[in-house]
């Protein structure tokens, strides 16, 4: 049985959630960003407990088939771009063949769902990502925009700048405690 939980982003959620099913005794064959699939159903019972101890630790169990299908973009986006490696991909064509619907369609759901378009959500992560890159000054920002799929360094400073009203030197200097949760964007 597959469950759709909103506001996993990051791997610590995923022991959070984690804990909490077992807790509940539950069997877990895999747990992801956004879902957990278990060998077995929870109880209606289990279920409830289940929704109330995630609202609990601040996460959200997903009944209607529309969420779930908003959670899996915001997934596979968070997934693309804060724990993969792979700099040159185009969410136009990822999403799509990970979900086997077209990308107008995913795009007008998320649109009229999030108040966002896709392409937006995508810049935010982005530079959210640009934003823990340049806290550690672990890269720089030729490698910073690299890594991000930027054709170049302007044009990531440009969007940068855009979204957090800082250019990523002012970021730099003005530390961490700009940054925000994935969860939050």
């Amino acid at each position: 049985m597959k469950y759709y939980i909103k506001n996993m982003v990051c791997l610590r959620c995923i022991k959070a959630v984690e804990g909490i099913l077992k807790k509940l005794d539950a069997s877990i064959a895999d747990i992801r960003l956004g879902e957990v699939l278990l060998t077995q159903p929870l109880s209606p019972g289990a279920t409830e407990q289940f929704r109330y101890q995630l609202s609990q630790a601040g996460f959200e169990l997903l009944d209607d088939s529309r969420s779930q299908l908003i959670v899996k973009i915001k997934s596979i986006i968070v997934d693309h771009i804060h724990y993969l490696d792979d700099e040159k991909f185009s969410f136009s064509k990822v999403l799509p063949r990970e979900l086997n619907k077209e990308y107008s369609q995913l795009s007008k759901l998320f649109s009229e769902t999030e108040g966002v378009t896709i392409e937006h959500y995508v810049i935010q992560q982005k530079i959210e990502k640009a934003k823990e890159l340049l806290a550690y000054k672990q890269m720089n920002l030729n490698e910073i925009s690299y890594k991000l799929g930027y054709s170049s360094v302007a044009h990531l400073s440009a969007q940068f700048k855009k979204v957090t009203g800082l250019t990523p030197s002012q970021f730099k200097t003005q530390g961490i405690h700009l940054r925000k949760s994935l969860d939050h964007i």
